[in-house]
């Protein structure tokens, strides 16, 4: 899943993508560099970000989902609005992506009614009230695997019993989400545990903050910036897909393709020549 950010204030590349132009060109390498699902957004994830109607978010996304959908990939609006998700799925998205598990019925219904998938991320709290990425305690999670697993099940349960097929919902983590960076790695490292409640397992490490912590050394007086964080995603990566996760969500495609591409011919005992 390649990510598309059509936002002024995404943590990572917020502003690149407004241009209509840039936007489309931006789209059109994901699919050459071997994105199977564009994931396009409106309004930024990141902590303490300021909420965008839904009249805005469709502004900025404009002809976005068609003209991607045209390209003959699956495209996911990324949208916590159901008046978003409406329309985008009315515009071709086969997927909705939400960063909260609070309108998991709405969205479910939603998506029942055009025949699309839900990705429920877990979160807790809305992203205006989230704290960040670090100063989470360590005993805010009783079980972090388990507590995600009960609350991500009780938003999973909302979306079905609102007509979703449970084969049409999708699971995320939600890495770097109201967690701090010891929850996020056991998160990948029990993964296997997430995928066992037999939904298919989104993850998205992406230049993520837990990826950048978990690389720093003690004598290191800054973290790396978000664009220098690709070996780390490259290894969460790996980790969650030899755990199980169906899908990942990354801004640097064609690396993350070309890793996943060399550990599965190691998987398989398959050699080239040097």
């Amino acid at each position: 899943m390649g990510v598309c950010n059509r936002t002024p204030d995404s943590f990572s590349d917020g502003g690149r993508f407004l241009d209509d132009a840039a936007a489309a060109r931006h789209v059109r390498g994901l699919v050459i560099e071997g994105a199977h699902i564009l994931d396009i957004g409106a309004e930024s994830t990141r902590p303490g970000a300021e909420p965008v109607d839904a009249a805005e978010q469709i502004r900025r996304i404009g002809g976005l989902v068609r003209e991607s959908a045209a390209l003959g990939v699956v495209v996911s609006i990324d949208t916590t609005s159901p008046d978003v998700a409406a329309w985008a799925l009315g515009e071709g998205a086969r997927i909705v992506n939400t960063v909260s598990l609070e309108p998991a019925a709405e969205l479910g219904a939603l998506c029942a009614s055009f025949g699309a998938s839900l990705v429920l991320m877990h979160c807790r709290g809305s992203m205006t009230d989230m704290r960040g990425f670090s100063i989470y305690d360590d005993d805010a999670y009783g079980d972090v695997v388990a507590d995600v697993s009960r609350e991500w099940t009780a938003a999973a349960e909302r979306a079905i019993a609102a007509g979703l097929p449970r084969e049409d919902l999708v699971l995320d983590p939600g890495l770097g989400f109201a967690k701090n960076t010891k929850h996020s790695i056991e998160l990948c490292a029990r993964l296997s545990e997430l995928v066992a409640l037999g939904f298919p397992v989104l993850v998205g490490p992406s230049r993520k903050s837990f990826v950048a912590r978990a690389a720093t050394t003690p004598d290191a007086k800054a973290l790396a910036p978000p664009g220098e964080r690709l070996g780390g995603t490259i290894a969460a990566v790996l980790a969650c897909v030899a755990r199980g996760a169906a899908i990942v969500r990354v801004h640097d495609v064609a690396v993350v393709v070309q890793a996943l591409a060399v550990a599965a011919a190691i998987d398989a005992g398959r050699g080239g020549e040097a």
